[in-house]
């Protein structure tokens, strides 16, 4: 193994530095707001439309396209993704193979991983994760939800702590759910799986059948109340 001095290694490292910020002055030739042009790596090719924002500690990889006005919080990687005019993307999100629709958001503490396709005007929240899934426009996906192998149709609302079982141990298989549905908040929709139009699924649901359109399903235990319980500090001394 050979040794290098610290002299030496300096030189290295200031002279990977300039080939980093001499793309990054480019962009801001060109009127992209980057926040420190020290905290920026484009480590393959990043194109920018117009009235693009980059914050701090952001990392490019492969081929980028961000469009008109969008804006990168801090702390996110960009792989080989398309975000459309106008969106937004939070702080700590990863975009991986991906493409993200118009006038979006996605994050904080968002992932959308490889195949995925957001439509415009998609909410995507903080630690929400999507994974080979197609997200029509106007779609609410806003809090600590999974959304794996999947169609959602336009205006579809999936509440908090949603999860898409999509993996039996065996095989992956796929949810379909259609315009207009709703899904409460801490449901776990098992595939394979339809969920028909405007179809509304209660709070607490485990779904495992198809949903028919125009509905209310519930799908959960009814709740038992048992009177007299002492609990377990009853044995404490």
């Amino acid at each position: 193994m050979e040794y290098k001095s610290i002299s030496e290694i300096k030189t290295l490292v200031e002279k990977e530095r300039s080939k980093f910020l001499e793309k990054v002055y480019k962009l801001m030739a060109n009127g992209v707001i980057v926040s420190d042009p020290y905290r920026l790596d484009i480590r393959g090719e990043l194109s920018c439309g117009s009235g693009v924002k980059i914050d701090v500690n952001v990392v490019i990889e492969g081929n980028v396209i961000l469009e008109n006005d969008v804006v990168i919080g801090a702390n996110c990687i960009l792989r080989d993704c398309k975000i459309g005019r106008g969106t937004e993307i939070n702080p700590f999100t990863l975009i991986d193979n991906a493409v993200i629709g118009e006038q979006s958001f996605v994050g904080p503490f968002g992932r959308v991983r490889p195949n995925s396709k957001v439509g415009d005007k998609v909410q995507i929240g903080n630690f929400v994760e999507v994974k080979n899934a197609n997200i029509a426009s106007n779609c609410r996906i806003n809090h600590l939800s999974f959304i794996g192998d999947a169609d959602l149709a336009e205006n579809v609302t999936v509440g908090a702590g949603t999860i898409f079982c999509n993996h039996n141990g065996v095989e992956i298989n796929h949810i379909n759910i259609e315009k207009n549905a709703y899904i409460g908040s801490g449901c776990e929709l098992v595939a394979p799986l339809k969920v028909n139009r405007n179809a509304t699924i209660a709070s607490g649901s485990t779904i495992t059948e198809e949903v028919p359109g125009d509905t209310l399903t519930i799908a959960r235990a009814r709740q038992t109340i048992v009177k007299g319980w002492k609990g377990p500090n009853s044995y404490k001394e």
